[in-house]
């Protein structure tokens, strides 16, 4: 079975994977509406990701997450509560939250191109501070 430091490590690298190929269309001008849900996708994969990451360090330190309608949002508090990321780095993973949300419950053509620019300007800020915070609690981990 794989490690908790080799299950977030490739999330890592799928995060990683993910953002090259946003990168790769984000910029473009006149996107067809293909690429637009595409890029909602990319956004979602990337917080699933983030999420998943903060799941396995918190099964690593045995703590529950909570099976309700609000876990995701109680996952980001776990997280924080148990210093894995900081409050700042939560309110900037919520917004992909939301969106997460959003994404999940609305048809493809309703997405704007114009609200997923601030998401997509705003993701190597919040990716890369989120995993400099998750590259220390790895550093902890003793396996």
């Amino acid at each position: 079975m794989a490690s908790v430091k080799e299950k977030v490590l490739a999330e890592i690298e799928n995060i990683a994977t993910v953002l090259i190929e946003l990168e790769k269309v984000k910029d473009k001008p006149n996107k067809e509406l293909v690429v637009i849900v595409g890029i909602g996708a990319y956004l979602q994969n990337i917080y699933t990701g983030m999420e998943n990451i903060l799941k396995q360090i918190l099964m690593h330190r045995k703590i529950p997450i909570p099976n309700t309608s609000t876990w995701h949002k109680d996952l980001l508090n776990l997280a924080v509560e148990h210093k894995v990321i900081k409050k700042g780095t939560a309110d900037k993973v919520g917004k992909y939250l939301f969106f997460r949300h959003f994404f999940a419950h609305t048809y493809g053509f309703l997405l704007d191109e114009a609200k997923l620019e601030p998401l997509m300007n705003d993701l190597p800020d919040t990716y890369f501070g989120f995993k400099r915070e998750i590259d220390c609690c790895l550093a902890a981990i003793e396996e």
